[in-house]
């Protein structure tokens, strides 16, 4: 694999962009269909919310054993077979009828698919070919994966509008394999594998060659049991999981289904969902590129507060019309949307080094976890209350607990990691 006097760490990143926007489309569609399931099927918001439930509870169940299973077999294979998994689900939706089969292709077989390349693939990726721009590339990686989610919105909401629920499903599904041949000509697992040095490395540098990992599910698992003794990674899986109820499981979910309420059209909430996810492009990236500089806790705690704050004042931001106020919360919660994770994952990898990804991945399960919740949760209060109004207000209130946390992180000791001396 030669690209001149390009690193081949910047095709690896680049192809990985491309499977994470791939692999992340499929996750946009609960929040545009659940009103067009709710009408065919008379399945009550809980009830399909349920089933999303599984799906993000999977996505972040997975992911630390998906990261020590591309140490094990190689990031090629394990997303190769993600992204097969994810079009397995999204193509078998059409010929679902009743709500296990939601659970079971929705819930599980795309649960299983994202999760394997979720957010630990992007620590594995810039923990393996990067040494210098690792914060940057991991807010660019990372903004893949929000906008993949979001910026397929409209689509699938015309689509659904235009030809019903399952032609969107079928073209989820066709993305994801379209993607599958770019990920085995030109994802490496290791820089070493074909004669180079991670990116920013010395030529004597140990980053980037390959080594010889224990099983993945074992690998996991000691993992877990070595940093859960640690209080560092009970406050960033608190706080991470309050950003999955804020995020994917809350305005990812139900955005589109309150907006509804209030008169606005599902294409009109669909294209400021997606619009959401253009700004959270630019968002994360400057994430990156901050972490690369700023102390991650405050960035964190800057975060988590004005995400709170925006979420307090959003019930009555809705309306059967857009209106200026509308907008300015959607470019700012597109900025924060996922802002969180360039920091998060330089703190795993400064206070958990080499195992940094595999400890990343626990984190982000717990970000999922929290996003179940959150899709549960809140299709539970709209049921009983009519109104989403309170959930808004658990979240913004579980958004500033989440700062508090991010603020009692203690600073690690100097230390050296991939040749590179950090504080």
């Amino acid at each position: 694999m030669s690209f001149g006097r390009l690193h081949p760490a910047w095709i690896v990143a680049a192809v990985g962009f491309i499977a994470l926007v791939g692999a992340a489309a499929f996750r946009s569609v609960p929040g545009v269909l659940m009103e067009p399931l709710h009408e065919e099927f008379g399945w009550s918001h809980g009830t399909i919310g349920a089933a999303v439930s599984v799906n993000v509870l999977l996505y972040g169940l997975i992911s630390p054993f998906a990261a020590a299973l591309m140490d094990r077999f190689g990031i090629r294979r394990v997303v190769a077979i993600a992204l097969l998994l994810i079009a397995a689900g999204a193509g078998l939706t059409v010929f679902m009828t009743q709500a296990w089969q939601l659970v079971a292709t929705w819930g599980l077989l795309v649960g299983i698919g994202v999760g394997s390349m979720s957010m630990p693939f992007v620590a594995t990726i810039t923990g393996r070919w990067f040494v210098r721009q690792r914060g940057l590339v991991t807010g660019v990686l990372t903004a893949a994966g929000a906008a993949g989610q979001l910026v397929f919105l409209p689509l699938i909401a015309r689509l659904a509008g235009d030809y019903g629920w399952r032609t969107p499903s079928l073209v989820v599904a066709g993305t994801a394999l379209v993607v599958v041949p770019l990920v085995l000509l030109f994802i490496r697992d290791y820089p070493g594998d074909i004669g180079v040095t991670a990116y920013g490395a010395e030529p004597d540098s140990a980053a980037g060659v390959r080594t010889q990992a224990p099983g993945g599910a074992g690998r996991a698992l000691t993992v877990l049991f070595s940093i859960a003794r640690k209080p560092v990674f009970w406050l960033l899986a608190g706080g991470f999981a309050i950003c999955g109820m804020s995020t994917n499981g809350l305005i990812g979910t139900h955005f589109v289904s309150a907006a509804h309420d209030h008169g606005m059209p599902a294409t009109t909430a669909a294209g400021l969902l997606a619009l959401v996810g253009v700004f959270d492009v630019a968002g994360t990236i400057a994430s990156g590129w901050f972490t690369d500089r700023v102390d991650s806790r405050y960035l964190l705690v800057a975060y988590y507060s004005l995400r709170g704050l925006s979420l307090l004042v959003l019930p009555v931001l809705f309306g059967p019309d857009v209106q200026p106020s509308m907008w300015a919360f959607i470019i700012f919660y597109g900025l924060d949307w996922i802002a969180t994770v360039p920091p998060t994952v330089a703190l795993c990898r400064e206070h958990f080094g080499a195992d940094g990804p595999v400890a990343f991945g626990w984190v982000f399960a717990s970000h999922q976890v929290g996003a179940a919740v959150a899709a549960f949760g809140a299709g539970f209060i709209r049921d009983i209350q009519g109104s989403y109004t309170l959930a808004w207000y658990i979240a913004g209130a579980l958004c500033g607990l989440a700062a508090l946390m991010s603020v009692s992180i203690r600073r690690k000791q100097p230390s050296s990691v991939d040749g590179v001396v950090r504080v």
